[in-house]
């Protein structure tokens, strides 16, 4: 067993909360820029200053408080991320109540768990097919009493008709929660079975937040800094970031659709990013498929390689030759700027976590002077509990323990955690709650190694370790992680539990396979031709190849199987982090999985 323990760099007042947070940053910097708007594509950004931002917040908290909402009340939100859900959220916290998200993808069935469980009072939703989605289970939520809607105009409504609740209520209401009450219930992704609902306390944010402005302080924390949240505010990961963006001074800025990304990116130049490591890759296989084929296709590789072994000297204790030196700017006036421009131009540094990055794409960014900082953290942990820092990184792992929080990997591999970040429980399930907090530490269900220096790698979960009839155990997540780099391929699911190999079900990324194709002197053929093309196939043969480098011969993939579709949110086979629902392709797909121990053709090859 290995422990390590990272210091606390501040240790906040029993007293403090989230809205203590802000009433802070009012009182030190009213006319500072708290966020900046946009009013759509194309559309320019416009400041908020931290006074109008808490004056709105004001106004929606009397609202609240109009609507007969309480102090401990729970109210959910189901929105895209957008301005509006920073502004309910901290509106809801100046209310004295709780935040419970919603993602904005979620199902009837899935509204109607959250809700019930969480004892929802009020709903904010988006747009009226959100508020449609509520009303098909209204019937079953006799505690729900009302939904608004933000494009209906209903957030400007409550605020009217809390005109005329006392300022000093609003006052009393923020000034109740201390570190131990509770601030928001979220609903795990749910990819092991139904959402649990994780209760995160004030203190949780508050201890989190204040440790990180100090410990992340280069990057949250400079008069520049600025950060374009694109993830999904349901995600913990995101929420963690807002809050952050309070204490440290940073400028907050939204953009709900992903298809604008790389405009809204070039429009408010973000110093810094968060996203989850397909952001990525997509990034860098976009930048790849557009040089083409031929000479601007070599010299796209030459700089790529040139940023990769850049950034592996950095690491050395001589560091980059002068050789080395001359090709790296080479090759940061010719290629590289442009793949800075691709997210924003200003992106120093970019904070990636979800599922593991990879060495070579890290130290590809990293190259090209966009510092990647892998971490780790669970919703239970209110984000980050482990996390590389300026000055204190190693590619390929997940960084020491956050400031104030410690790591332990047991003797079976398994990561615990201990720190005022750890959720208090889980709703409604004190079983669960039992199983996952002992003794003060947390069972994370992950598996990982700590090294001499204390920085954590992650290696699997425990639930997804796959048992070979000759029994070996494989952790599938390097290899689909590994897999999944390649242009071609957009999920891999890696099977073989109680089977004589490891085989793996493929699906085609229908963005980049026109591309592909036609960089590589294919004809145009949809991903069902494809899946099936003897070229395409040989091509994937190769990446698994590549994949299989990583792992021993007894763990490596001897066969695949393309899938007909993708695995998406919209058909239910990914969760809205983006994290593949095992358990429910392992059911759908039992077909696919036992033809590849049938199939006579070669190994790799199957579609």
């Amino acid at each position: 067993m290995r422990e390590f323990r990272s210091e606390s760099l501040v240790d906040p007042d029993p007293r403090s909360s989230i809205p203590g947070l802000l009433a802070e940053r009012l009182a030190r910097d009213p006319d500072g820029v708290l966020i900046e708007r946009s009013a759509g594509p194309g559309a320019p950004w416009t400041p908020v200053s931290v006074a109008t931002f808490v004056a709105e917040v004001r106004a929606l908290a009397k609202g609240f408080v109009a609507r007969g909402i309480e102090p401990g009340d729970r109210v959910a939100i189901m929105s895209r991320t957008r301005y509006e859900w920073t502004l309910v959220d901290f509106a809801v916290w100046a209310a004295g109540a709780v935040g419970v998200p919603v993602y904005e993808t979620s199902s009837a069935e899935q509204v109607r768990w959250i809700c019930a469980d969480a004892g929802v009072r009020l709903a904010v939703v988006e747009t009226a097919t959100h508020a449609a989605v509520v009303t098909q289970v209204r019937d079953d939520l006799p505690g729900l009493a009302h939904v608004e809607v933000i494009d209906g105009g209903g957030l400007d409504t409550m605020a009217a008709d809390g005109a005329d609740v006392p300022d000093e209520e609003i006052d009393r209401r923020s000034a109740l929660a201390g570190m131990d009450d509770l601030a928001t219930v979220i609903y795990t992704s749910g990819t092991t079975g139904r959402p649990k609902g994780v209760e995160l306390t004030h203190g949780n944010f508050v201890a989190l937040t204040l440790n990180g402005v100090d410990g992340l302080g280069e990057v949250c924390a400079q008069p520049h800094s600025r950060t374009l949240l694109f993830m999904p505010l349901a995600h913990v990961f995101a929420r963690f970031i807002q809050v952050l963006c309070v204490p440290s001074g940073a400028v907050l800025g939204h953009t709900p659709d992903t298809r604008n990304l790389l405009p809204d990116l070039a429009a408010f130049q973000p110093t810094f990013i968060l996203a989850v490591p397909r952001v990525f890759e997509k990034v860098y296989n976009s930048a790849e498929q557009k040089a083409g084929a031929g000479t601007k296709l070599r010299l796209f590789r030459w700089a790529a390689k040139a940023a990769v072994e850049f950034s592996q000297a950095l690491d050395t204790e001589r560091g980059p030759g002068a050789a080395l030196r001359a090709r790296h700017r080479a090759a940061g006036a010719l290629v590289h700027h442009r793949l800075r421009d691709a997210l924003g131009g200003r992106a120093e540094f970019a904070i990636s976590g979800g599922a593991p990055l990879g060495e070579r794409l890290g130290h590809f960014y990293r190259g090209i002077g966009v510092h990647v900082l892998e971490g780790y953290g669970l919703t239970e942990t209110t984000a980050p509990t482990a996390v590389n820092r300026p000055g204190l990184t190693k590619v390929g792992s997940v960084g020491p323990a956050f400031p104030g929080t410690a790591l332990r990997v047991d003797d079976d591999g398994q990561i615990w955690v201990q720190g005022p970040h750890v959720f208090r429980g889980y709703r409604h399930d004190e079983e669960a709650t039992k199983a996952a907090l002992v003794d003060g530490w947390f069972r994370t269900g992950d598996l990982g190694t700590l090294d001499d220096d204390g920085y954590l790698r992650i290696t699997g979960r425990t639930k997804e370790i796959i048992v070979t009839a000759g029994g070996k155990n494989v952790a599938p997540a390097a290899l689909e992680d590994r897999l999944r780099g390649h242009p071609l391929v957009s999920q891999v699911v890696v099977v073989g539990d109680q089977k004589p190999f490891i085989g793996a079900l493929v699906t085609l990324d229908a963005e980049m396979l026109p591309g592909w194709l036609a960089n590589h002197g294919l004809p145009s053929m949809d991903v069902a031709a494809a899946g099936a093309d003897e070229r395409v196939l040989a091509a994937l043969d190769r990446a698994v190849d590549r994949a299989n480098e990583a792992v021993s011969r007894a763990e490596s993939i001897r066969k695949i199987r393309v899938l007909p579709e993708d695995l998406t949110e919209a058909n239910g086979y990914l969760t809205p982090s983006l994290k593949v629902k095992r358990s429910l392709v392992l059911r759908d797909f039992a077909a696919e999985i036992d033809a590849l121990y049938v199939d006579t053709r070669p190994e790799h090859a199957a579609g």
